[in-house]
């Protein structure tokens, strides 16, 4: 009987097996799928919150490649992408410019958006360097304000404004070091992201290229811009 018994519980776990471990598959294959599209989801932006208030863009006053003085009252009513870079860099920032460019085309000729790129060797990045920097790129949109002005106020804009650090640095090719990161602002002038799909704000977009990831920093923008264009915030 014992041996019935093993033989009939045997053939009870192969057909559970046959039955069960293809249901087990389509569900991690589902959460694979799901997890791909998270960054990818519709839902509400998240606010940057810093000791329990949202994170809203410090006042500045900055000169732009046409000599025109730019604050941050000038981007108030617009969605607006910010970055920090510097026209000499031999490395990233040129793929960050590309990349930005992708947005320019994209939104550039709505007046509700606009991008701002502060310089961090302001020293050299005077308005006529910005301007022939513009050019190189073929900046077509009046929206994209290349910004330089006194040093310890873009670093302190860059390092304590937006937590996205920056520093001058000998040692390392161009002579400054930072972060090749993009952040969204929306027309109150909020810090604004999506998470990570787990309810983490990603806070930042990538400029440049991660190899990782299916879906770039610049896709995303893309999209979470529209949101922000669309819900007339």
């Amino acid at each position: 009987m014992k041996k019935y018994s093993y033989v009939g519980i045997s053939f009870i776990i192969l057909i559970f097996g046959i039955w069960f471990f293809p249901k087990i598959m389509d569900i991690l294959e589902g959460d694979k799928i799901n997890y791909d599209s998270r960054l990818n989801n519709s839902k509400e932006l998240n606010f940057i919150k810093l000791n329990g208030k949202k994170k809203k863009v410090p006042e500045f006053v900055f000169q732009n490649q046409d000599n025109l003085f730019i604050s941050n009252e000038d981007f108030l009513g617009k969605v607006f992408v910010v970055e920090f870079f510097f026209t000499s860099c031999p490395s990233i920032c040129i793929e960050m410019n590309k990349n930005m460019k992708i947005l320019d085309k994209e939104f550039g000729d709505r007046d509700d958006f606009g991008i701002a790129s502060f310089t961090i060797d302001p020293e050299h990045d005077t308005p006529k360097v910005l301007k022939e920097y513009a050019e190189f790129l073929e900046v077509g949109s009046k929206n994209w304000h290349f910004l330089t002005g006194q040093v310890s106020d873009i670093y302190s804009l860059s390092n304590s404004g937006f937590n996205i650090f920056s520093s001058v640095n000998p040692e390392v090719a161009g002579g400054f070091e930072h972060q090749g990161f993009f952040a969204l602002i929306d027309k109150e002038g909020y810090i604004r992201s999506r998470d990570d799909g787990f309810g983490t704000p990603l806070v930042y977009y990538l400029g440049i290229e991660n190899e990782n990831s299916k879906i770039q920093g610049t896709d995303m923008l893309k999209e979470d811009i529209l949101k922000l264009l669309n819900d007339g915030i």
